[in-house]
């Protein structure tokens, strides 16, 4: 198919109303791009809305967005649980749903059927490739990971394609993300956590070691951290701003001994809510 320009993308579609599927559809829509947010469930849609609108109420007191941004896009954004509405008059899909091979080969396998051939797919993946999604999504140049970070705060976006991924979808993916108001940030091959994940896990697993080993407190860990660095936050106050059950997810797909360790640490937490 021909290339595509940024003018061509007009309505988002976010599958995954988590943490991060509600941010991306946040940002899409106080930017002035049509979004839908699809689920599977529709309370997780209702928890979304709610810490949507809490967020965009934090933006506009902190003067990041304005009263029409935080009104217009408001409306600009809808829900669903139904595919089929999901799917209508999309132009670039942003999958976030569970860090999991199989649940995300089902997702792709499903909607690639359902898009139109020209619709762009982007996955919000954080350690896994798109390779490995790229075929049975039915358009494997038409792949690519955009991988978003915090959205509002931590602004990077990183794009990294696999190597049938169409030449021309990295610039107009770096476009995209400027829209968002987004630092593009480009990894040249697939590599697992892409460039600021590398890094941060290496502190995370440090931190996890080091509290299953009983060398210190999750407190003092992060103490020491904070301190130090004249931090807001250290590494188990990154964990929960990531998500307790995104990082189990990576963690137990780890199969060494010290990742086994703090699997199951963060395990005990999940469990309990």
């Amino acid at each position: 198919m021909d290339p595509l320009n940024i003018s061509d993308i007009n309505k988002i579609l976010v599958l995954g109303s988590g943490t991060m599927g509600l941010r991306i559809s946040l940002s899409c829509v106080l930017n002035g791009y049509s979004c839908t947010m699809y689920d599977i469930d529709t309370n997780s849609l209702v928890r979304a809305r709610e810490t949507q609108t809490t967020l965009a109420q934090k933006l506009l007191k902190n003067e990041i967005i304005s009263q029409e941004q935080f009104e217009s896009g408001l409306v600009r954004l809808t829900t669903t649980t139904d595919p089929n509405e999901a799917v209508s008059g999309v132009d670039l899909v942003s999958e976030s749903v569970t860090e999991d091979v199989l649940i995300k080969n089902q997702v792709w396998q499903q909607f690639g059927k359902l898009c139109d051939p020209k619709v762009i797919f982007t996955t919000n993946t954080s350690y896994l490739l798109p390779s490995m999604f790229a075929s049975i999504s039915g358009r494997p140049e038409l792949f690519c990971a955009l991988h978003f970070h915090d959205v509002f705060h931590a602004n990077v976006v990183d794009i990294m394609p696999h190597p049938g991924t169409a030449a021309w979808m990295v610039p107009l993916l770096e476009s995209f993300g400027r829209s968002l108001q987004q630092i593009p940030v480009l990894v040249h091959k697939e590599v697992s956590g892409y460039i600021f994940n590398n890094m941060l896990m290496a502190l995370i697993g440090s931190a996890g070691a080091l509290v299953t080993g009983d060398v210190g407190t999750i407190e003092d860990i992060d103490r020491s951290w904070m301190g130090n660095f004249k931090m807001p936050m250290g590494p188990f106050g990154i964990l929960d701003e990531v998500g307790l059950d995104t990082a189990w997810h990576i963690v137990n797909a780890l199969k060494d001994g010290k990742s086994r360790r703090f699997a199951e640490l963060l395990d005990t937490y999940v469990k309990q809510g």
